[in-house]
Parts: structure tokens; C-alpha cells; sequence
């Protein structure tokens, strides 16, 4: 079997299909406690090693959920 670098593209190189690639989706939301949004789902975000982490790292720095108020100390 031949390496792959972390910069591969493995759906280019048929070692990933639609299918795992849905599975792998559902691994990372799991594992990272992330959701990936509609907007997420687009196979660049997903296609090689980089890519993923570059995704995973993307979604672990933004915020979930907007901050409470507006900027104001609580009274």
C-alpha cells in the first residue's frame, strides 16, 4: 500500500467514498463534541488530513452559543 501525506485528497485517490464519508462526519461531530452545520458539509472541508483538522480546530474556536447580553455589566 502506498503512503498518504496529511495533504492528500482521499477522495481524489479512491481510498474514501459518499458513504464513509458520512460516517466520518458522524465520528468527528462524536469525538470533538461538534456539529457540523449544513454549510459544513462541503467535501473540501473533509477531503484530506489537513483539511479535517483545519475544520475540527475551526469549529472548536467558535463560540456555540452568542454571549448574554450586550456587552453590559449584569445589574
Amino acid at each position: 500500500m502506498e503512503e498518504i501525506s496529511d495533504g492528500d485528497d482521499l477522495f481524489e485517490l479512491g481510498l474514501v467514498n459518499s458513504l464513509f464519508a458520512l460516517q466520518l462526519v458522524q465520528f468527528v461531530e462524536n469525538e470533538f463534541s461538534i456539529t457540523a452545520e449544513r454549510e459544513d458539509l462541503d467535501i473540501n472541508n473533509f477531503c484530506s488530513i489537513d483539511t479535517l483538522t483545519a475544520f475540527v480546530l475551526r469549529k472548536l474556536s467558535t463560540p456555540t452559543e452568542p454571549p448574554l447580553g450586550h456587552g453590559h455589566a449584569a445589574d
